[in-house]
């Protein structure tokens, strides 16, 4: 009883989205990069820099939107990294995007102590604040659950919406894709995969900091060390549970994240009080790994995935 009152409570499914939105950022911006060919595993340390940029930028005077454009900017610099590493000089993508995700939270972490060498606890500043949709937010349960929300929230499900229409119903989306599956076609059609493919690894970083941004403009209002928290990886998977379609990947970032706001409720139920923390913990963990393995097994790998391309072999 306590579990269904909870999952259809409109507090647990407004958390839940809240939880999903730099979910969303990340994953959509993990997606156009694994399209175009690239898996960029410095996606943890972009969100950490990406966070921290865009509060100390707010901090620092900026408007709130503001600080979500320095956040972008500073993924897209990273991206811009990862990509020239990656992509014309065909290193592993794997060290490299290991090594960024080091680079950019040390670099981070370091950054903090310089500009606030003696602070013991981080400043705040005015986040973000709800919007609430005249009439919409109104509707019984999804009401206040999707249009009671921040306007980052809002902007992340549009973005999820235009790469939808871009990937599958624009020009730059079919050369996106096809530098993932087949690049040797692209070249063939005289465009150029590195530029295809570094553009779409600049870009999607520059989603993944936005999504490190929400955390510390929207959802809390300050920075601190490990907020991040592993998003960077679930977000990896997520791409993954979605078969690399924006539609599914998203549906899996609020899948996740309803099970992160369930084991918070229901840690404060009568269930626990019985049964140790850690489990609850683990809770949505445990279930996103068996959903990953039910939707893996039909998803189809983009065929280019990881694999440098240079112009000429074959």
């Amino acid at each position: 009883m306590d579990i269904l009152e909870i999952l259809f409570s409109a507090s647990f499914w407004a958390a839940a989205i809240r939880i999903a939105s730099p979910l969303i950022f990340a994953t959509l911006g993990e997606l156009i990069c694994e399209r175009a060919g690239v898996l960029n595993l410095g996606i943890e340390g972009i969100m950490v820099a990406g966070a921290f940029s865009g509060w100390i930028a707010v901090w620092a005077g900026l408007p709130l939107w503001g600080g979500v454009g320095v956040a972008l900017l500073t993924g897209m610099g990273f991206g811009l990294l990862h990509a020239t590493l990656s992509v014309p000089f065909g290193l592993s993508q794997h060290v490299v995007g290991i090594g960024l995700t080091l680079l950019a939270t040390s670099l981070t972490f370091y950054t903090y102590r310089v500009v606030l060498p003696e602070v013991s606890s981080p400043p705040k500043i005015d986040a973000f604040q709800p919007y609430e949709i005249p009439f919409l937010s109104d509707l019984p349960l999804f009401g206040p659950a999707l249009f009671s929300q921040t306007p980052l929230t809002y902007a992340a499900f549009v973005l999820a919406g235009l790469c939808a229409y871009t990937l599958y119903r624009t020009p730059l989306g079919l050369a996106v894709r096809a530098a993932g599956e087949n690049p040797s076609a692209v070249a063939a059609q005289g465009l150029s995969v590195t530029a295809i493919r570094m553009g779409a690894v600049i870009v999607g970083s520059g989603f993944m900091a936005v999504g490190g941004a929400f955390l510390t403009l929207s959802a809390f209002d300050s920075f601190f060390f490990d907020m991040v928290n592993g998003r960077g990886w679930i977000c990896i998977a997520l791409v993954v549970f979605g078969a690399w379609r924006p539609g599914k990947a998203v549906l899996g970032a609020i899948l996740f994240a309803a099970f992160d706001a369930l084991q918070i409720r229901l840690q404060q139920t009568g269930i626990g009080a019985v049964v140790p923390y850690q489990l609850f913990l683990m809770l949505p963990y445990i279930l996103s790994i068996l959903a990953l393995v039910v939707m893996s097994r039909r998803a189809e790998v983009p065929a280019a995935l990881m694999v440098p391309f240079n112009k000429g072999e074959r």
